[in-house]
């Protein structure tokens, strides 16, 4: 075979490669488009966790992720399919299709960016240690040999490695109802949590003589879509960047926070 042949050959061979292999790249991201066919995008979303996401006396979820995550499938013209979630399997029902997208208090870090992929945040979130008014707390150097309560996997459990002594005897859940009751109940002395969380429960519970003692980390919320699914990913990001400037986080976070939304980062 002759050079011009040869290279003619090689030309048209890269050809086929790289227009199967866009091919292939752009069959892969239907992410958007199969949410519109089936006319309904399922939501992963908290329900024992106020004030991000609860129970109303109507029985119905309500919260500032629900109150986003309606306002995705309504601006997306699709029905809401609410699946409530806990925190140990918000990625895995994401990673194995039973959701579509996470709305569920999700913080951003390294390790979870490696599964998942993340929207602007919608939420401000920022996680505290709270504990008893008459033990005196100043830094995490305080905390040693005390007891201390938190969700598995969290970010503040992540957070707390790198932060507490290692004499602190930190005891761990599986879900927040079941951190913030062994830290009602005295089963712990401290608990590791969001802000928010721990305000809402110490107004039910006024007899418990807790407050703030010290900030592990100022954590926004992010949505959590599944890796490659862009498209989707994309639209959520005009719809969560156009109500951040019309007012309608702010109006979210005022409401059930009790607080502006601040200055939240994209």
């Amino acid at each position: 075979m002759s050079l011009s042949r040869r290279l003619f050959a090689a030309s048209a061979v890269a050809t086929v490669a790289l227009s199967v292999s866009f091919g292939v790249w752009a069959q892969e991201d239907k992410s958007l488009q199969n949410v519109l066919g089936k006319k309904s995008i399922a939501l992963g979303i908290p329900t024992d966790y106020p004030p991000y996401g609860y129970m109303g006396a109507d029985f119905k979820p309500t919260g500032v992720d629900v109150a986003v995550a309606q306002l995705i499938a309504d601006k997306l013209g699709v029905k809401a399919e609410f699946v409530p979630l806990s925190t140990p399997n918000r990625i895995p029902y994401l990673q194995s299709r039973k959701i579509d997208l996470i709305v569920s208090a999700l913080g951003k870090n390294e390790e979870r960016a490696k599964v998942i992929d993340f929207t602007v945040s919608y939420a401000p979130f920022f996680q505290a240690v709270f504990g008893p008014k008459d033990i005196a707390i100043k830094s995490f150097d305080d905390l040693g040999g005390k007891t201390l309560a938190v969700t598995r996997g969290t970010i503040q459990d992540d957070a707390l490695q790198g932060l507490a002594p290692k004499t602190l005897k930190i005891q761990r859940f599986e879900d927040d109802n079941a951190t913030m009751a062994a830290f009602m109940t005295q089963q712990t002395q401290f608990v590791a949590v969001g802000a928010a969380v721990a305000a809402a429960a110490l107004q039910k519970n006024p007899k418990v003589q807790a407050e703030y003692k010290l900030l592990i980390k100022d954590s926004p919320n992010y949505i959590g879509v599944r890796k490659g699914e862009t498209a989707l990913l994309n639209k959520v990001n005009e719809i969560l960047r156009t109500a951040k400037q019309d007012g309608t986080i702010e109006g979210y976070s005022q409401k059930w926070l009790g607080r502006s939304m601040g200055n939240l980062p994209d």
